[in-house]
């Protein structure tokens, strides 16, 4: 299996590699840059060497980069939607560089303009993003039903995926807490779930799948991750999670929380013991 978390790229994108190994990871997530703000520097042709040496020599794969937290693709406000439409041509670029091959992406929020308008902002991000070739795939990932949101249903994701010209350059993140505060009953039946997103969407589209607990309930709508096992979705929720060899096949990446409960390493443990599998030495 390839179990992994999100992994802090401080001081430098090529240390991430060693942080993720130290921890026990085998795939892992970053951010290229400061998620938190719309400016950024290139990655020096040093830095992109060194992690692409660092992750030649290790049993790691795949890297899968985020988003940052600004931009969306469903707005209304111009100069909002044109920054993040180049933040998506940069990313892309910038995985290029690393040789990083998904670039997970939330979908955004209409702010109140309504659905179409918020697909048909995101269709045409998408394509903007697509028309100068395939750098790495994108991956839309599914929302937890927020007011205003876009892509909380299967069918959203599909109705998106549609209408792109380049279709064959997105794929689909699937994230457990979103789909389980979304009203997919994740937690007792992950065999429907899954059936339903392959009639749906395809699971040939689902490339990454985001592991994580769950704060609120079932079709709560509440965007909160817990630790795996200590949430609504609960352990028994992520042993038949972990049981279907649908879900097992792909990257797992956690995005939970680092506290006085557990850190990263301690939900990567959990994640194994689920899975019924012995930790790796």
């Amino acid at each position: 299996m390839r179990i992994g978390v999100h992994i802090s790229i401080a001081g430098s994108i090529d240390r991430s590699v060693e942080r993720a190994l130290k921890i026990g990871c085998n795939t892992f997530q970053l951010f290229t840059r400061n998620p938190r703000g719309w400016s950024f520097s290139d990655i020096p042709e040093d830095v992109v060497r060194s992690f692409k040496e660092r992750l030649s020599k290790v049993d790691i794969s795949p890297v899968v980069d985020h988003m940052p937290y600004l931009p969306n693709l469903a707005t209304p406000n111009e100069e909002v939607y044109k920054k993040s439409v180049d933040t998506l041509k940069a990313e892309l670029e910038r995985c290029s560089q690393l040789g990083i091959p998904y670039l997970v992406t939330h979908l955004g929020s209409h702010l109140g303009s309504g659905e179409e308008k918020g697909c048909q902002r995101l269709v045409s991000a998408l394509n903007s993003a697509l028309e100068t070739g395939p750098k790495c795939m994108i991956l839309l990932e599914n929302t937890s039903g927020q007011k205003n949101s876009m892509g909380t249903t299967f069918e959203d994701i599909r109705a998106i995926m549609d209408r792109l010209e380049e279709p064959e350059g997105v794929g689909f993140c699937f994230d457990t807490c979103h789909a389980f505060a979304g009203g997919y009953d994740v937690k007792t039946r992950i065999g429907e779930v899954l059936d339903e997103l392959d009639k749906i969407i395809g699971l040939e589209r689902l490339k990454v799948v985001h592991l994580n607990d769950s704060k609120g309930d079932l079709g709560s709508h509440l965007d909160r991750h817990e630790h795996i096992g200590l949430g609504k979705i609960g352990e028994d929720g992520f042993r038949s999670i972990l049981s279907d060899k649908r879900i097992r096949s792909l990257p797992l990446i956690m995005e939970t929380p680092v506290d006085s409960r557990r850190d990263d390493r301690g939900n990567i443990v959990k994640v194994y013991e689920l899975a019924g599998l012995p930790l790796p030495q």
